[in-house]
Parts: C-alpha cells; sequence; structure tokens
C-alpha cells in the first residue's frame, strides 16, 4: 500500500472512530441528531457514487430512499415481520428498484436523464399517496411496539435507546463508507470515472458504459434504500414527506457542499447542512433565508465542495 492510500485509510478510519466516541460526550438530544445525520449520510454516499463518481445527475434519488423505508415498514406494520428480516427484505427491493429504473433511465442522457428520474420519483411519491389506506399517505404510519426491539444472535436489542440508535447507524454508516471507500479504489471505481469524464472513448475502448451506469445506479440506488430502511426501523415512522422531490434536492446539496467524488464529502456535507439549519432556526424565523446565504458563501470559497476544493489544493491524496 503506497503512502496517499495509508494517508487516506488513516484518516477515513480515523473519522469513525471519532464518531465511536462521541456519545461519550454527549447528551441524548445530539446522539439522536447525529443518529439521523448518519443515516441520511449513508443516503447522500449512495447519491455520490452515481453523481461524483459515474457522473449521472438524478432529480429523483428520493424514490430509493422512500422504496427502502416502506419496503421495511409496511412488512412490520401489516404483517408482523421482525426488524431483521424487514430491512434484508428492503435492501432487496431497493436493488431491484435501482436495476428496473436503471434500465429504463440510462437509456437516455444528461438532462434527459435528470427528467427521467424526477418522473419516476414523482410516480413513486404519488403512488403512497394514492394507496394511502396502506402506505398512512402524508399522515404516515407509526411502527408498532415489536418494531421497538428485536433479538439478534440471542442478543435482545432496545431501539429506544438513543446510545443503540446511534451505534446502530453508526455502524451502518461506517460498513458503507469502508465499502464505497474500496469499490472507487479499485477497479469498478476507475471505470465509473472512466464514463463521467469520456463516455465515448471509453465505449471505444470495448468497455460496456451502459453496463457500467448501470452498476453505479445499482449500487446507489442499494445504498439509498438502505438508509431509507433503517431510518424507518430507527425511528419507527413511514410516510410520503420522504419521497417528495425536497429529499432528492437534499442529498444533491449534501453532496455538492461536501466535496462531489469525495468518499468523506458527503458525510461531511450532511453534518454542514443540517447544522447550519438547527443553528440558523434557533436564532432566527428565516432561518431557510439565512442558511441559503451560507450556503452561497460556502460555495463561493469552496466551489469544489469543502473536501473536493482541499484535495485539489492541498490533499490530492484524498480519495
Amino acid at each position: 500500500m503506497d503512502n496517499s492510500r495509508k494517508r487516506s485509510l488513516t484518516l477515513h478510519i480515523g473519522v469513525l472512530a471519532f464518531l465511536f466516541l462521541l456519545p461519550f460526550v454527549l447528551p441524548d438530544y445530539h446522539q439522536l441528531t447525529i443518529t439521523r445525520i448518519m443515516i441520511l449520510a449513508i443516503f447522500a454516499l449512495g447519491y455520490n457514487v452515481l453523481f461524483g463518481y459515474a457522473g449521472l445527475l438524478s432529480l429523483g434519488h428520493a424514490m430509493f430512499f422512500a422504496c427502502g423505508l416502506y419496503a421495511a415498514g409496511l412488512p412490520i406494520y401489516h404483517l408482523g415481520w421482525a426488524v431483521p428480516s424487514a430491512f434484508l427484505f428492503a435492501i432487496a427491493v431497493s436493488a431491484l428498484a435501482a436495476a428496473l429504473i436503471g434500465a429504463i433511465a440510462l437509456r437516455t442522457q444528461g438532462v434527459a436523464f435528470m427528467i427521467v428520474t424526477l418522473m419516476f420519483s414523482q410516480v413513486v411519491y404519488l403512488t403512497t399517496l394514492y394507496f394511502s389506506d396502506t402506505t398512512g399517505g402524508d399522515e404516515g404510519l407509526v411502527l408498532p411496539g415489536h418494531a421497538r426491539s428485536f433479538e439478534i444472535l440471542g442478543m435482545q436489542v432496545d431501539l429506544t435507546s438513543p446510545q443503540v440508535r446511534y451505534y446502530i447507524a453508526l455502524g451502518l454508516l461506517s460498513a458503507s463508507a469502508l465499502i464505497v471507500y474500496r469499490w472507487v479504489n479499485g477497479g469498478l471505481g476507475r471505470e465509473w470515472v472512466a464514463v463521467r469524464e469520456n463516455e465515448s472513448r471509453t465505449r471505444m475502448l470495448g468497455y460496456n458504459t451502459f453496463l457500467i451506469k448501470l452498476k453505479a445506479m445499482v449500487i446507489s440506488g442499494t445504498l439509498s434504500g438502505s438508509a431509507g430502511a433503517a431510518y424507518g426501523l430507527l425511528f419507527a415512522y413511514i410516510g410520503s414527506t420522504f419521497a417528495t422531490i425536497q429529499y432528492s434536492i437534499d442529498v444533491l446539496l449534501f453532496t455538492l457542499l461536501g466535496g462531489v467524488g469525495t468518499v468523506l464529502g458527503p458525510i461531511l456535507g450532511s453534518f454542514i447542512m443540517f447544522y447550519l439549519i438547527d443553528f440558523f432556526s434557533e436564532h432566527t424565523t428565516a432561518y431557510l433565508l439565512a442558511t441559503g446565504v451560507a450556503l452561497i458563501l460556502l460555495i463561493m470559497y469552496f466551489p469544489l465542495g469543502v473536501l473536493g476544493t482541499l484535495r485539489k489544493k492541498w490533499l490530492p491524496w484524498l480519495p
């Protein structure tokens, strides 16, 4: 392993270790806040695979988050499934949805791809509203009491505990970040970057660019769906709000703010965005305006996102 790779891996492990130690000094409120941020960061990691590495801008990624959310929550609410089974089912449904939607959407490019993903996302959102007797619609559904705990490997896991939820979210984030780190530093990551930089030349060299992009779509959708499933299960709530275009825009902002095409960028962007809104909402009712001004200033000084700009100027070893 060369020196750059060692420094990069050390940084990523150090960030995860820092998050592991945080609960020892944080009150319960901030533990729950960071738990939410870490779940949304997994969503952003998934989005960044498609946008940051494969170069495909989707405006409908909330559909995969919602697929995971409902695929995990509905079997528990209506059929009484156990939490682990529902989570695995949600991952499988998200992967299948990403493969089917990708097979259609990836026949388009550029603006057309953005519009097609937005249309699919709206279909998912409207479906959750149309079948409101099952999904709960805008009001949503609160998962029953048996979904607040489960047994695994002989241990009882209590999802009402802030620390338990925190470390489950951290475990999922760690696994997602390290998996993405391995992919983007391997052959698959280089294929994604080649397609992003020059798809025609990559195709001319004999690569199946459609298959490369489809892999990115499936991996991205699966990670995003797992985030949705985790969010629904950890906080015992599912609702149509999570399928709106707002969540697709949010995850785009997380990625742009932290640094497109960096592994830690979406995680950092999620934290910055969440705490900017939290800070300004405590001091003004016009918190969205204040947050927007702060974001404009950040983008002015960090045009490639925080980590993207740092990588270009001082830290070229960041993946």
